[in-house]
């Protein structure tokens, strides 16, 4: 537990690999796996491919398995369908044991109707509002919460305490604050109840949420608190007593919006949405963000993340793996599904197994899961891509502004600024040869990592293993580099 400090820091690498225990793997005739068969399979498998955390889909006890755990009614029992309390804790420690931070979805924002749960506990509305208009969730058919008792304020934070103390669980990902923090969420006019001073923001709710980090935080050395919170509140992620809700990170869901939907554009029409590669980061430092592309990406009709993209199997696996070398190189702490990390085909179904059987099909979903293992290593090993992710001091636009030919290129930096590196975007189908680069310090620019390399299911196409700067300025910087960025394709290159 004396990690827990070192492995939750801000300035530490945190790629976190988010996992539905019931559907990572299934054994014989599809049967649920248990916390014992899964605690070495999946500690194995994310020590190889370089994650430093699992997230796990909510564990609590919930009637309902479709509801993947979001429709807690045990808050405080690990679900007995994977096995037995002191399994879960046998599961946690062999993570920790390999030196892999464990995170737990925690749902507090609503609860389900059924007659053996909190809903009308004791014959009154105990943990619900008595009112209808506050009582009843209008998306999940659920109730929520009163925030405002002490009494149910005191058994969610002594729940969220109980998960980090008994269980040893690194983290909290605190599940839908958005829909805490206002009291017309999803709600029509006339269906919800302004607050004492007229506003639409439930007081009670806020104030729970700075008391539980506060009481986190204070009494859990080393523990973190990420919010799903995907609206513009400000200072999620910053300190109570600055006026803050007391998250320790935040999920940065403007991002991926943009992002993924910057991906489905055919790449002739990127060039008309330049701007959503752009824009995150101008309020990039406002929050300690999490870049999350979860489960919610690649479920109800929506399509895997492989499928998501435009062009035949070749681009599409291309553009995957573009997409995850800008998304480990931009600034934010990382996290991924569970089967995005080798192109999973078809949506995620929490009744069956991830598709393995893919990595035997050809070379693409290998080629990704090769290239997300090797993103891995960089970005632990290299200071410049982790140590300095909410401050603009560690990151530097060399041009954001080639919309026409659709290239990106910046720059990463470590704290001393000793360490630094330079990653270009192609978004697309289009080899830049020639391309010039501004670069801040002259010498010889050695590539490490290109998503078009045959390993990884590309064309090969690249800088012969590095690039010599020239005293020509460019892009504002006093050297240049010519390089050669593949179609749809990323290459990072570091001083040597």
């Amino acid at each position: 537990m004396d990690e827990r400090k070192r492995r939750n820091a801000l300035h530490r690498p945190m790629s976190v690999y988010e996992v539905h225990l019931g559907s990572w793997r299934r054994g014989e005739s599809n049967a649920l796996p248990s916390y014992r068969e899964l605690a070495e399979q999946l500690a194995d498998y994310v020590s190889e491919m370089g994650f430093t955390h699992v997230e796990l889909l909510p564990v609590t006890e919930h009637p309902y398995y479709a509801s993947w755990g979001y429709q807690t009614l045990g808050y405080y029992a690990p679900t007995r369908r994977y096995g037995t309390p002191t399994d879960f804790m046998g599961f946690v420690d062999t993570l920790h044991r390999r030196g892999i931070g464990v995170i737990m979805d925690w749902v507090p924002a609503h609860f389900p109707k059924d007659a053996h749960g909190l809903a009308y506990f004791d014959g009154t509305h105990l943990y619900e509002h008595d009112d209808p208009h506050l009582r009843d969730h209008p998306d999940w058919g659920t109730r929520v919460f009163n925030f405002g008792r002490r009494e149910v304020a005191n058994f969610l934070i002594a729940n969220a305490v109980f998960w980090l103390e008994r269980y040893h669980i690194d983290g909290l990902r605190v599940d839908a604050v958005a829909s805490m923090i206002y009291r017309d969420y999803s709600r029509k006019a006339g269906e919800w109840v302004p607050n004492e001073f007229g506003g639409r923001e439930n007081l009670e709710a806020l104030a729970f949420l700075r008391k539980m980090n506060e009481v986190v935080y204070g009494g859990q050395p080393g523990a973190a608190t990420i919010a799903e919170e995907s609206t513009a509140w400000p200072q999620v992620s910053r300190p109570v007593y600055l006026g803050g809700l007391g998250f320790g990170f935040k999920w940065n869901m403007g991002w991926m919006h943009d992002i993924l939907e910057y991906m489905q554009h055919q790449p002739v029409h990127r060039k008309y949405h330049h701007n959503q590669l752009t824009f995150g980061l101008l309020y990039a430092w406002t929050e300690n963000f999490v870049l999350p592309l979860s489960h919610d990406e690649v479920v109800y009709g929506k399509r895997s993340l492989a499928h998501k993209m435009p062009g035949d199997d070749w681009q599409r696996f291309a553009n995957l793996r573009l997409l995850y070398a800008f998304m480990w190189a931009y600034p934010g702490k990382k996290l991924l599904f569970m089967g995005g990390e080798f192109g999973q085909s078809d949506e995620w179904n929490h009744d069956h197994a991830l598709d393995w059987w893919l990595l035997d099909s050809g070379p693409f979903h290998r080629g990704v899961q090769r290239l997300v293992k090797d993103l891995n290593g960089v970005y632990r090993s290299d200071p410049s891509l982790h140590e300095v992710d909410f401050e603009p001091t560690g990151f530097q636009w060399i041009d954001c502004s080639d919309w026409e030919q659709s290239v990106v290129t910046f720059c990463r930096f470590s704290r001393s600024r000793e360490r630094l590196l330079l990653c270009a975007c192609n978004f697309t189908p289009v080899a830049r040869t020639g391309y010039r680069v501004g670069v801040p310090r002259p010498g010889y620019y050695r590539e490490i990592l290109n998503t078009d390399a045959a390993l990884y299911g590309g064309g090969d196409v690249g800088n012969s293993g590095g690039v010599s700067s020239e005293p020509v300025p460019w892009h504002g910087q006093p050297h240049s580099v010519v390089l050669t960025i593949p179609p749809l394709a990323a290459v990072w290159l570091v001083p040597a």
